[in-house]
């Protein structure tokens, strides 16, 4: 690829996926690359009401996009790497994962607290398996229910009640503010001071409740919270989880309140906060190696990916695999849950960094024999009764 070529890029059309897309392309606008970006419409993205796990193993955000590298329509196509399946056509390579953002998950809730913090019986939203199980787990008593869209639709579903009850409170407030000071005009009228100095004081009260008008009070929002005023919501949340590195990247992380749920009980999923790109030409794959790759961040990664390749099970069980370099070691932790939690395999193993591959193959045949298989086998057999038997239900 010579220093006049154009490197064609696909993405997703989500903000998000844009975003992700835009930080390669200002990676190799650098090296004086002419890079363009297209969108690319998935299979994913036009099935809005399915969950996740429904879509397939066939990489409902992915495939259309690899496709149009396969076919030679686009140079290069960057995924979220969480959401690549790990069996992938066998001209395409990932040419190169930039330098991965924070891995982890964040509980998000109005106020801010914590998951110990949430009232018995809560109402948490997520459309991850390995999520579902992890809350579970952590808490039984939680009701988990089904939440898609973008990370700013899924922000609005969880903050619009309460914005919504608080705006009406006010406008109730002011109503009543109104009333009180027509009684106290005409208390005057009729000359009764004391009750006037009553009302007066009521009004006052009230006043220090509220000391901003319901249109100030809106003007003050920020844009996320007033898209949120507008939107209607069938079921009331008391929190969601999702990825840190989808908020950060997406502006929002400083937007709401949020709480990093602890790494140990919440194994992030494998390739979680990294971006891949993925090509076929052989310059285009060396120069995407040389100008995007993170050396860290492919390590980290292909070692999560490994374990989850010998586990199977794909995005339809809950599998968390996180992987950390430490000098010559990656730090590598796994769990593989049932999908109410109550029954967790986990380990955690340091792999030599000069052959973690190899190794992290070897941790996922340990974990198999430990009971992991038996519980992955079970999550895809509830997974094929569950798209079978409630197709109906979404359509």
């Amino acid at each position: 690829m010579s220093s006049t070529t154009t490197v064609r890029l696909a993405t997703r059309g989500s903000e998000l996926a844009r975003r992700q897309a835009t930080t390669v392309k200002s990676t190799l606008d650098s090296r004086r690359r002419e890079v363009t970006l297209t969108e690319v419409d998935t299979r994913g993205d036009q099935i809005r009401d399915e969950l996740i796990h429904r879509l397939g193993k066939t990489g409902a955000f992915v495939r259309a996009l690899d496709e149009k590298v396969l076919d030679g329509d686009l140079d290069a196509a960057v995924h979220s790497l969480k959401d690549m399946p790990t069996e992938m056509p066998a001209d395409l390579v990932v040419a190169a994962v930039p330098e991965r953002a924070p891995s982890g998950d964040v509980l998000v809730t109005p106020d801010g607290g914590d998951i110990d913090d949430l009232p018995e019986g809560a109402v948490v939203g997520t459309s991850s398996l390995r999520r579902k199980a992890q809350l579970l787990a952590a808490r039984p008593d939680l009701d988990i229910v089904a939440l898609r869209g973008n990370v700013d639709t899924r922000l609005e579903k969880l903050l619009a009640p309460s914005l919504q009850r608080e705006h009406q409170a006010r406008l109730e407030a002011v109503g009543k503010l109104d009333e009180i000071v027509g009684d106290a005009a005409a208390v005057v009228d009729s000359g009764d001071n004391a009750a006037d100095d009553d009302n007066a004081n009521d009004a006052d009260n009230d006043d220090a409740d509220y000391d901003r008008s319901p249109e100030e009070w809106f003007n003050d929002l920020t844009d996320l919270e007033r898209d949120a005023m507008g939107r209607k919501v069938d079921t009331e949340m008391d929190a969601i989880v999702l990825a840190e590195a989808g908020l950060r990247r997406s502006d929002l992380l400083e937007s709401v309140p949020t709480h990093r749920l602890p790494r140990e009980q919440f194994v992030p999923a494998p390739g979680q906060g990294a971006i891949a790109v993925t090509a076929v030409d052989d310059d285009v794959i060396d120069q995407l190696r040389e100008v995007v790759d993170h050396p860290r961040s492919r390590i980290e990664t292909t070692a999560e990916r490994t374990v989850l390749a010998e586990l199977g099970g794909g995005c339809i069980a809950p599998i968390g695999v996180s992987a950390i370099v430490q000098g010559e070691y990656v730090h590598t932790r796994a769990q593989v849950l049932g999908p109410d939690g109550e029954e967790t395999v986990e380990a955690t193993r340091d792999l030599p960094i000069t052959d973690h591959a190899a190794a992290a193959a070897d941790f996922a045949a340990d974990l198999r024999e430990r009971g992991a298989a038996e519980l992955i086998e079970a999550a895809e057999t509830a997974a094929t009764a569950d798209t079978t038997g409630t197709r109906e239900d979404n359509g």
